[in-house]
């Protein structure tokens, strides 16, 4: 049997968690896995703050280098979330020689190589199985059974908050301000929700994930990111009346050495996988070139879900005396990170209604190399209210479209644009 002690940083609603699984298990794990794993201190802001986990007092800390300086407790698992302090002192629990095991996933997506860098030279591991989509596996299962394959592509619902809003708004045709005030009562949503609802919680989880699956680092920068707050009850209407429904999707495509990053609502088939996930589930369909096709679902957040995921790294961790890392290769010497990529778009706008309009609108499209797949027409006071599903088009064609139409005046507004993926 080997004894292991851990500190933790943070006994909020994942810390609770992981003291819950990590005291429930514990038999378990000794029988399985030979380890008996003692909790030695917890980092907290207020020792007197009631938990929701009952803890011995007596190894609450206020001081973060109680746990990070203690040559005794050999692995830190942190769950504080945000950038501050939780990266300052992940990197000196590992140039201390301590393995880290951590579900914060701007932490990783912003400091990945610096950490790892810090790691190697300790003989420390890194583990981050929970940054992205919570209790699902992907990240094991990508590192340790998808070797054998290129990993083409993935799509994914990796925010559980706005997985939760657009599956109201499509369910009961609410708009997005009452769905969201719903969230934020029920706990799906922070007090300010702007990390879920603009799309920055999912660029964390995509740049992760697309670094993990292609091999090559997809820093932020180059991850392109559109958040829900413009998708409307109207377009969800359309979009099923056109067969599909909409999510905010996750994707990344590699071509040869060219790789696209990019979070933003889309429209997907009602048919496919993903299109069926609702509430706050996560899931990830990814393609590789052996394998096929394979899609992961589950709980994306939550206590429990969460502290499987970081508990299953504890395990891993202390089993790995020489410590393990998510090393970054660079499959291709000169990355190329595409910004006009090939989508099929959604477009709806309102136009003055009278005759020859329809073929102004075409005609500009067709200058800019955009063809049209579907036209719908409705009526709305004055004006017309024109929808098009278009057929591939490049993104620059299509932004430089839209540019020509707002100076157009036959045109009087454009009310939404969404991608399409089939």
């Amino acid at each position: 049997m080997k004894k292991v002690k851990i500190g933790l940083l943070g006994l909020g609603t994942v810390g609770g968690g992981v003291l819950k699984v990590l005291r429930q298990n514990a038999g378990m794990i000794r029988r399985r896995e030979g380890l008996d794993i003692e909790v030695a201190r917890v980092l907290v802001r207020d020792k007197a703050k009631k938990r929701s986990v009952e803890i011995d007092p007596s190894i609450l800390t206020t001081d973060a280098r109680e746990i990070l300086d203690d040559p005794e407790i050999g692995l830190v698992a942190e769950f504080m979330g945000g950038e501050e302090p939780a990266f300052t002192y992940i990197r000196q629990a590992l140039k201390n020689g301590k393995s880290v095991v951590t579900a914060n996933k701007e932490v990783i997506a912003k400091h990945w190589y610096e950490l790892e860098q810090e790691a190697e030279r300790s003989g420390a591991g890194l583990y981050f199985e929970a940054s992205v989509a919570g209790g699902i596996p992907i990240i094991k299962t990508i590192k340790r059974s998808l070797q054998a394959n290129h990993i083409l592509k993935f799509m994914g619902i990796i925010n559980g908050t706005t997985n939760y809003i657009l599956t109201r708004m499509s369910e009961e045709g609410s708009d997005f301000e009452t769905v969201l005030k719903d969230a934020q009562r029920l706990g799906y949503a922070e007090p300010d929700p702007t990390a879920d609802i603009e799309g920055l919680d999912a660029k964390f989880k995509l740049s992760i994930l697309s670094t993990i699956c292609f091999r090559n680092m997809v820093p932020l920068e180059h991850v392109f990111c559109e958040g829900i707050t413009k998708v409307t009850a109207e377009d969800i209407a359309y979009a099923r009346q056109l067969g599909y429904g909409i999510k905010l999707l996750a994707i990344a495509k590699k071509n040869g050495n060219r790789i696209e990053a990019r979070v933003h609502p889309t429209f997907i088939p009602l048919t496919h996988p993903l299109c069926a996930v609702r509430d706050s589930y996560n899931a990830i369909f990814l393609e590789g070139d052996a394998v096929g096709s394979l899609m992961f679902y589950g709980r994306g957040a939550g206590d429990l879900p969460t502290a499987s995921a970081i508990v299953s790294d504890i395990i891993t961790a202390c089993q790995n005396e020489g410590g393990h890392h998510h090393r970054i290769g660079m499959d291709d010497d000169e990355v190329i990170f595409e910004r006009n990529w090939v989508s099929r778009y959604y477009v709806r706008m309102l136009v003055c209604d009278k005759p020859g309009v329809l073929g102004v609108i075409a005609g500009l499209f067709g200058m800019n190399n955009v063809s049209l797949e579907s036209v719908i027409q409705t009526t709305r006071g004055d004006d017309a209210n024109l929808i098009f599903i278009t057929h591939e088009a490049h993104e620059q064609s299509m932004m430089k479209a839209l540019e020509d139409m707002r100076n157009c005046e036959v045109i009087s507004s454009i009310e939404s644009l969404i991608r399409v993926e089939k």
